[in-house]
């Protein structure tokens, strides 16, 4: 089963600080390219636990003693590694988004560039797919996806055509969505505009940024004090929740100040953001957009 090359691979298995008898979790394992690298630090006694929610991602398994794979979504991060026997850990990583292979697999849904039904299911076992958004979302949900998630201007209008369209039939396919929204697609920026389409519709499929906000709050439980985090986000409104709770420990305002004008905050970042080289993007397209965060839990 292809999958590429595992992003900022270097850079983010580093930011870790990885110590050989540690715990460590991989949240996003896809491919397993973080994964492996991170036991390569790790010694006999370190353990490294991966979480992923598609079923794919399974038959990419690692078969080492100091592996074990979670197949769920790392919003429920506590609760699986209590179930496991772990109360702590010494460093999280995660490179969120869509693993390559989804883009890469037609039926899937996530690609612009095949034709294939709406579905765009991370979970497979879940019922809530493209398709439900498209063909039963009410225009002004529809309108509030594809401008809080695509943050598409002419969203009010692409939300009207598409409840218009579906009363004569109902959007099964992407080819159809495309065809629908035509109008909205002129030639000069018809795969930027298709792809802020395709994000909106996933991101609510998926939960992504609900999910993101949970498993963050977690990371501040279970990570032990000077644990790191280290997170590749790929586009602004998964960056924003990440630089706002690393800086703030929040998502939205500023953080209390005690009676002195301090602040408490759970984290501190490392370093400045990274970016992928030119280099790196002409080998993985799928780079150009990755910016990584690293944090150390105070």
């Amino acid at each position: 089963m292809e999958y590429h090359n595992p992003v900022l691979l270097k850079e983010t298995v580093s930011g870790l600080n990885i110590k050989p008898d540690g715990v460590y979790v991989d949240v996003t394992f896809g491919g397993g390219g973080h994964s492996r690298e991170i036991l390569k630090h790790l010694g006999s006694n370190g353990k490294l636990i991966a979480f992923d929610q598609d079923k794919d991602a399974l038959k990419n398994a690692i078969d080492d003693p100091r592996f074990l794979m979670v197949n769920q979504n790392f919003r429920f991060l506590k609760q699986f590694l209590r179930f496991h026997g772990y109360r702590t850990v010494d460093g999280i990583l995660g490179d969120f988004g869509v693993s390559s292979h989804q883009f890469d697999v037609a039926e899937r849904g996530f690609s612009t560039r095949f034709e294939a039904d709406l579905d765009m299911r991370m979970n497979r076992d879940s019922n809530f797919s493209a398709y439900t958004v498209v063909n039963k979302f009410e225009e002004t949900q529809l309108r509030n996806v594809l401008s809080n998630y695509g943050e598409l201007r002419n969203a009010a209008g692409m939300a009207r055509v598409i409840v218009e369209a579906r009363q004569d039939q109902k959007i099964k396919t992407s080819e159809q969505l495309k065809t629908v929204l035509r109008r909205f697609l002129p030639a000069h920026k018809e795969n930027k505009i298709l792809a802020q389409i395709y994000q909106a519709i996933r991101i609510e499929v998926n939960q992504e940024l609900e999910a993101l906000k949970e498993f963050l709050l977690q990371t501040n439980e279970v990570l032990k004090p000077g644990g790191r985090l280290s997170l590749i986000s790929y586009h602004s409104l998964e960056d924003r929740l990440v630089k706002r709770y690393i800086r703030n420990g929040l998502f939205e305002g500023e953080p209390e100040k005690d009676v002195f004008g301090r602040v408490e905050v759970p984290f501190k970042a490392v370093g400045k953001f990274v970016i992928p080289t030119k280099e790196e993007i002409k080998l993985n397209n799928r780079a150009r957009s990755a910016k990584l965060r690293i944090a150390e839990k105070l």
